[in-house]
């Protein structure tokens, strides 16, 4: 068969017949004729390339009706046009409500039956890309694309799939690198607003004063440099999902204006003098407490209980390490793919290697690192020499704990940062911007808790 979409014209009358299958081919269709409705119709039934039929309405035996009932009743993908020789409204009329996706009526004027089948397959190709690209959208961003089989995804799964259809704010918090725009992604992807946009904002990447254009939009000469009107996120994401991943680096004055916004479903343009209704789901991430953030009066309590209508937890790698062979794999085949080099495979001893590791960074960071080890490996079997030496070091005893100190004693969440922090600028050689996209964090938020260790005298003369 020909690549060109195919047709099937069904006429007892060779003439009519035979014109409007040359008609089609001229116009770069397969064609395949039938001067029988029943033998068309198991064609048909045989082969789903074909997608359009031109069937004429009056036949001895199986006539167009009956062909078009039949088509319907067994759920064929399969357009089909009607022919009339009788020309009346009442043959086109009942044509119609059966369900025919158009009709003619004879003598065929052959321009106007190309036309209308090439319209007809145009439709049914853009039909079929939007099915495509949204099977790509849910292979990328849907819940096949979180990976992770312990009992603690299991749990998430189940939590966002009873989520994912609600209206409702959802607040995820997680530590940085665990996939939290993956999530929020995800739950777009399942929801009733899936046709429409996901927008997403790091609020802890964007000045104050440019983060508030972002999110409300300006109008023309609202401010110095604002030569034209801007239109905000809120208004953006109409109709869809708008996620806001470090919404804890809201400053308060920004948090009142959300605030309103969510409470009165209108946004109001910086410089602008009128109301505007939006509709869209939030979505916001953190990787801070805002519970303490409440408490210590940086982030308002009433913003956060709007916020955490429904909160998922994502919890950090070395909560779900069983995922760790799982989640190796997936990125070594994704590398090798992307490198074009043969199937690469962890040696026994480097996967013990890598769950000794301590993983601050959690996928981020095994991403990043076995990204490294794909960049230089030419395929096959990976040992625990070809891994960065700080993985190594888990090769022979087990790391210690994230969670305790050297000496085994419990520490705070705290200390556990700023460890993460300075190890972080450490492999970035100091560079900061490089620091922050590892961590999953804002220069702005890396500087800020910077200058609190040095305040406070946690930073030792050359750390940072």
């Amino acid at each position: 068969m020909s690549a060109a979409p195919w047709v099937i014209v069904i006429d007892d009358e060779a003439g009519s017949r035979e014109s409007m299958a040359i008609a089609l081919e001229r116009a770069g269709l397969g064609v395949r004729v039938f001067d029988d409705a029943e033998p068309a119709l198991a064609f048909v039934e045989r082969d789903s390339r074909v997608r359009l039929a031109v069937c004429d309405l009056r036949m001895p035996g199986m006539d167009g009706l009956a062909f078009l009932n039949r088509v319907r009743a067994q759920e064929l993908d399969l357009a089909v046009i009607l022919v009339t020789g009788f020309g009346t409204i009442e043959s086109a009329v009942e044509a119609m409500r059966v369900g025919a996706d158009d009709y003619l009526t004879k003598p065929v004027d052959l321009y106007e039956l190309r036309n209308r089948v090439l319209k007809l397959v145009e439709n049914w190709q853009l039909r079929d890309e939007v099915t495509n690209l949204r099977e790509m959208l849910n292979e990328r961003f849907g819940f096949d694309a979180i990976v992770g089989q312990s009992a603690a995804m299991e749990h998430l799964f189940q939590q966002m799939r009873q989520v994912a259809p609600s209206r409702a704010s959802v607040l995820i918090l997680g530590a940085s690198g665990t996939g939290k725009e993956l999530v929020a992604k995800a739950l777009h992807q399942a929801s009733p607003r899936r046709q429409e946009r996901f927008l997403a904002l790091n609020c802890g990447a964007i000045p104050n004063e440019i983060l508030e254009s972002e999110l409300f939009g300006h109008e023309k000469g609202s401010f110095t440099g604002a030569v034209g009107r801007k239109i905000g996120k809120l208004e953006l994401a109409a109709r869809g999902t708008l996620f806001l991943d470090e919404i804890s680096e809201l400053v308060p004055e920004l948090q009142v204006k959300l605030l309103r916004v969510l409470e009165e479903r209108q946004v109001m343009r910086v410089g602008g003098s009128r109301m505007i209704d939006v509709d869209f789901r939030l979505l916001a991430a953190t990787n801070r407490n805002l519970e303490d953030a409440v408490a210590k009066g940086s982030f308002r309590e009433d913003l956060y209980y709007r916020l955490k209508v429904v909160t998922l937890t994502i919890p950090p790698l070395r909560e779900r390490l069983d995922d760790l062979p799982l989640l190796a794999n997936h990125f070594l085949r994704e590398f090798a793919a992307r490198e074009g080099k043969p199937e690469m495979q962890l040696s026994a001893r480097a996967l013990k290697s890598l769950s000794g590791h301590r993983w601050q960074g959690n996928v981020r960071e095994l991403r990043n690192v076995l990204e490294t080890v794909a960049v230089f490996h030419e395929g096959g079997r990976i040992e625990v020499g070809d891994l960065p030496a700080e993985i190594q070091a888990g090769a022979g005893t087990p790391a210690v704990s994230s969670i305790q100190s050297p000496f085994g004693e419990p520490r705070t969440m705290a200390e556990i940062e700023r460890q993460a922090i300075l190890e972080t600028l450490g492999r970035t050689g100091g560079k900061r911007a490089q620091a922050a996209r590892a961590l999953g964090i804002g220069v702005r938020t890396l500087q800020r808790k910077l200058k609190d260790y040095r305040e406070r005298g946690l930073l030792q003369e050359g750390e940072a």
